[in-house]
Formats: C-alpha cells, structure tokens, sequence
C-alpha cells in the first residue's frame, strides 16, 4: 500500500497524478517558494547542472539564473508533461540556458563527464533499478561532479543503503533533507 500511496519504486507516476501533484507545488508554493532551496548547492556562474526529476519545473528558472548565460541547466524528467512544463516555463521566462530532455529511466542523451553539479530532489524514492539509476549520473557527471539526492518518501537509511549498494557515489556529507555525494 505504501509504495502505491508515495510511488516507491514505479518510476513513472499516471498523468492524473502528475497533474495532482503540480497542483499541490503550485498551492504550496505560494505560500513557501521552493525555488530558494537550491541556493546552498554551491551552483556558480557557468555550472552545467542537471536537475534530474525535474517535474514541473519548480527550481528551472532559479538554477538557470544560478548558472548565468555562460552555464546550462539539463532539466531531466521521465514524464512527457514535466517536459511539456518545463518547456513552457522556458519560454515564457527566456530561459536560453535551460535544455529538457526526456528520459526513459535508464539512459539520458547527455555526453560523458558533462555535469559540475547534478541535483535529483524528492524523487529517487520512485527509482525502481536504483543501481543503473545511479551509474548513469556518475557517467554524466564530471570526476569532481557534486549529487545531491533527497529521501523523498522513504527512510535516509535506505537511500543511503542504495548509494553504497551502487558502487559508484561516495557520501560526503548528508543534512536534514539530503544526501551530498561524490563520485567514487
């Protein structure tokens, strides 16, 4: 009943779902802006950064203001109406930096050691193959890449129990909210 309630591990949520939570963010947000908590990620001017799960595309324009027009944001989702949002969010704020691209959960048409900084927030509890999950953003990041995951809707024990399992990611640090991990 858990994984149905939270999506544990069904790596694509239903539209009616999607659509569900978007409404959720866009309530939420007007009342706490999400946005700011990319700020202590250490992005910088010229980062390539990848949001991975982007959904709705709640931290695009922030990130792409992060990166400045020297940077580019890789906004990665799984789901067509993610992409679709995240694309109108583009144009409508000129965001030139910003690139979508559709996932289908195991590969993402993003170049070898591409990414300084790749952040995946409240969605790594829906990866189903967790391990292939992880060893493509060690492909795409860069030797010095930074990952920043989240729980989302399971316990930090398993998320860290999946990072050591991968192989591939070292965790640096961990707070409250994430797990802060180099590659191995």
């Amino acid at each position: 009943m858990k994984k149905i309630r939270y999506g544990n591990e069904i790596d694509k949520m239903p539209n009616v779902a999607f659509r569900i939570m978007t409404l959720i963010f866009i309530i939420r947000n007007f009342f706490k802006p999400m946005s700011s908590c990319i700020e202590n990620f250490g992005i910088k001017e010229g980062n390539i950064v990848v949001d991975y799960g982007c959904g709705p595309g709640m931290h695009i324009k922030r990130a792409s203001e992060l990166v400045g027009v020297e940077g580019l944001v890789y906004a990665v989702d799984i789901h067509e109406l993610a992409i679709k949002s995240v694309n109108k969010l583009i144009a409508k704020n000129s965001l030139n930096n910003v690139k979508t691209l559709q996932t289908n959960g195991n590969k993402v048409e993003i170049s070898d050691n591409t990414a300084d900084l790749i952040y995946a927030l409240d969605m790594f509890h829906m990866v189903k193959d967790y391990k292939s999950f992880l060893l493509e953003l060690n492909r795409i990041g860069k030797c010095d890449c930074t990952l920043i995951l989240e729980d989302g809707h399971q316990q930090r024990k398993k998320s860290i129990e999946k990072v050591i399992k991968s192989g591939c990611w070292k965790i640096e640090k961990e707070n409250k909210k994430h797990l802060i991990c180099k590659p191995k």
